[in-house]
């Protein structure tokens, strides 16, 4: 597992410090993809490892760990700025958020019992 955390953990230093650097590139004070970019390096690491047979699989329960709380997280916060966003941009906003989740737990509740009576 340790192992898994090392690879992530390195992919994730190798991709905010790319994006901080595109960032000072574009005369930005931000980083600029660099979650996309340690997603990437994920993805090549773990594929190289694979390839080359080092990638073990108790290695994944490492990657798999942070996958189920970084995602959450990550939902989270964007949810936050989302509403912040909205609230502070208007009640259409407020709205254009709103009726989408009330029609996807309708259409989810329909699925559900739909799924119920087949079974």
């Amino acid at each position: 597992m340790i192992k898994g955390l090392t690879v992530l953990s390195i992919s994730f230093l190798l991709g905010m410090w790319l994006g901080d650097l595109l960032g000072s590139l574009f005369g930005l004070s931000s980083n600029v993809g660099g979650v996309g970019f340690a997603m990437v390096f994920l993805i090549l690491a773990k594929a190289y490892l694979s390839h080359k047979g080092y990638w073990k699989e108790e290695w994944e329960s490492g990657v798999d760990f942070w996958n189920k709380l970084y995602i959450p997280v990550v939902i989270a916060m964007a949810a936050s700025l989302n509403v912040k966003s909205a609230v502070n941009s208007g009640l259409l906003a407020v709205f254009a958020g709103i009726i989408p989740v009330i029609i996807a737990f309708v259409v989810l509740k329909l699925l559900i019992q739909k799924s119920s009576l087949k079974s």
